[in-house]
């Protein structure tokens, strides 16, 4: 058994721990927790995914992050995948949430955001190359075909809250 998740339902209500493979392979709905970080002058990481990774492999993405495992919580794999993806631990605070289709699989995106203001140490088995953009940049940048798919919908609902700066850091 590989990495388990939380299978849920179209509320988002836990249906029980299933295996993240078996979730995509069948389509089952399931929580993904990702993570926009800017720095204090508001501009945002983008990277490159490794060319060997299992989804979207050498493609390029504005989030950081991933599922989040059985039992644990959006913000809590939030925070998780940020230290395991950029090695940085700082605050992260719940931005949005939405029902995303995908393009392997449907699941639920649960999207925070982070001011990182210090030096990151991308995990080079997940990150390949990293940047940080302006958001005019993103947008050209998410236009393109080596963009996540996934990630352009979540860029679009993201950038229209009306949020243009970057979030406080947390005490």
């Amino acid at each position: 058994m590989g990495e388990l998740v939380d299978r849920v339902d179209e509320q988002d209500r836990i249906l029980g721990p299933v295996d993240r493979g078996e979730a995509i392979t069948h389509h089952w709905l399931h929580r993904v927790a990702t993570i926009v970080c800017r720095d204090g002058e508001g501009r945002f990481l983008v990277h490159r995914r490794a060319a060997d990774m299992s989804r979207f492999p050498g493609q390029y993405n504005f989030m950081v992050g991933g599922g989040a495992e059985a039992g644990e919580s959006y913000e809590e794999a939030a925070a998780r995948e940020l230290t395991e993806e950029i090695g940085v631990r700082v605050p992260v605070r719940f931005a949005l949430k939405f029902l995303c289709r995908g393009e392997i699989s449907p699941y639920w995106l649960g999207i925070h955001e982070a001011v990182v203001d210090e030096d990151i140490t991308p995990d080079p088995d997940e990150i390949s190359w990293h940047a940080w953009v302006t958001e005019d940049e993103l947008r050209e940048m998410a236009r393109r075909p080596t963009f996540v798919a996934d990630s352009v919908e979540a860029l679009d609902r993201y950038l229209s809250r009306g949020e243009t700066a970057p979030a406080d850091p947390l005490p």
